[in-house]
């Protein structure tokens, strides 16, 4: 990286710090009003959004990129509108900045507040998923935060698209323009300035990406980060499972969209009940489109079946490809989730709620369902507007990470001229 381009990202942070302070004491109502004014742009600019993600797929596809990556940076009329939508939304929820979290007196009639207030400036870097760039904008902004946003070179143009509407968007309100920033560099380098803090002005990072994009930013972020390395998610189908239930519940958590983190990547049968519940589950699948690689019991249900290699436990696919093994009981899935799992989003499929109760409490995933799907591992179906990411670590968020989650909180102690003895 050049002198000049070092210069840019030194100054690109210094930017972002000085709106931060302007974003501090920001009302709700401009950044209520940025949000919109951006969905507005957004729908306006679909054509032009349109044309730049063409560009991008054009690449992705002369680059022999897979499927299902086309299929994380695709936008259509359809996932445009999705993503302005989402932008109202988040603009709908409670502004978390200034909420007091509790508060108290002491004997001495000093008043206690914890209320919370923005991380500061959080950078987020990504790769295939142009909507990241309006979904962590809109978070950030809302949440008081300034952010740095780095696109990867695959969505670089859709990326670009998609901020010049945000920034139309913080415009109308008079909001800094430096609230919401796209490094406009891919150059690898820029991602290093990034991990080292920008001197001071990142408060967190939060990588969107493959495996080897969040192992290098957990292993040299000297930041705070946000993350997860995979999803590998897992559908357990108890002996007490309704089968009406679980044949669609598991259809849907595998192939609603193969290449999202919420996807199921193992399916764990209850051996208990395998002659009545096993070979429906597989020929669904197989039926479906999707290819099944099973332990010896699932390769006797259908000659389709093919053997399920070592690697497989554990693998996100993020294709149309699931591993399925035979358990003995819900202690055996929950083992199973503990050694292959990345706690990530695992469910129970039972009608028993003692065993669902069981499941839930003793597998250590940010997020555990009973009964639907792991696809639901979205920050719009909590109710969050959106989410920058599903956070798998345990320190300071967890699961999808949405606006009161961009928070922390500080104290507020009123007095009437106290002094410590």
């Amino acid at each position: 990286m050049t002198d000049d381009s070092k210069s840019m990202m030194q100054t690109i942070g210094r930017n972002a710090r000085a709106a931060s302070r302007e974003l501090l004491v920001a009302s709700t109502a401009a950044k209520q009003s940025a949000l919109t004014a951006a969905a507005a742009a957004m729908r306006a600019a679909t054509p032009a959004i349109s044309s730049a993600n063409t560009r991008d797929l054009d690449a992705a596809r002369e680059a022999g990129r897979p499927a299902a990556f086309i299929d994380r940076l695709m936008l259509n009329p359809a996932r445009i509108e999705a993503i302005a939508r989402s932008l109202e939304a988040i603009a709908a929820l409670p502004d978390p900045v200034g909420a007091r979290i509790t508060e108290w007196t002491q004997p001495n009639g000093l008043k206690f507040a914890r209320v919370r207030v923005p991380l500061g400036v959080i950078g987020i870097i990504f790769e295939s998923r142009p909507n990241v760039t309006a979904d962590a904008g809109a978070l950030a902004l809302m949440a008081g935060n300034a952010s740095i946003l780095r696109a990867g070179s695959e969505s670089r143009h859709s990326a670009q698209a998609i901020h010049a509407c945000l920034l139309e968007g913080l415009r109308a309100a008079e909001l800094p323009e430096a609230a919401i920033q796209l490094v406009p560099t891919t150059d690898r380098e820029a991602v290093g300035l990034m991990l080292a803090g920008l001197d001071g002005n990142l408060d967190v990072i939060v990588p969107r990406g493959g495996k080897s994009l969040v192992a290098r930013v957990q292993a040299d972020a000297r930041v705070p980060v946000f993350a997860h390395l995979e999803g590998i998610c897992h559908t357990y189908v108890d002996r007490g499972a309704d089968m009406d239930i679980a044949i669609p519940l598991v259809l849907n958590a595998k192939l609603r969209r193969t290449g999202v983190c919420g996807s199921t990547e193992c399916l764990l049968v209850d051996c208990g009940a395998h002659e009545d519940y096993l070979t429906p589950l597989v020929k669904a699948l197989l039926d479906a489109g999707c290819e099944v690689r099973g332990d010896a019991a699932t390769q006797q249900v259908d000659t389709r079946v093919k053997p399920a290699a070592a690697d497989d436990w554990g693998c996100e696919f993020l294709d149309n490809i699931i591993a399925v093994k035979t358990v003995d009981g819900v202690d055996e899935a929950i083992a199973h989730i503990a050694r292959y799992g990345s706690q990530h989003t695992d469910c129970i499929v039972t009608e028993c709620n003692g065993t669902a109760e069981r499941f839930l409490a003793r597998v250590d995933s940010a997020i555990v369902l009973h009964n639907a799907s792991t696809q639901f591992a979205d920050g719009g179906e909590f109710g969050f507007g959106a989410e920058i990411g599903i956070a798998t670590g345990r320190m300071h968020a967890r699961g999808p990470v949405g606006v009161e989650q961009l928070t922390t909180f500080k104290y507020v102690v009123r007095g009437t001229g106290q002094v410590r003895p």
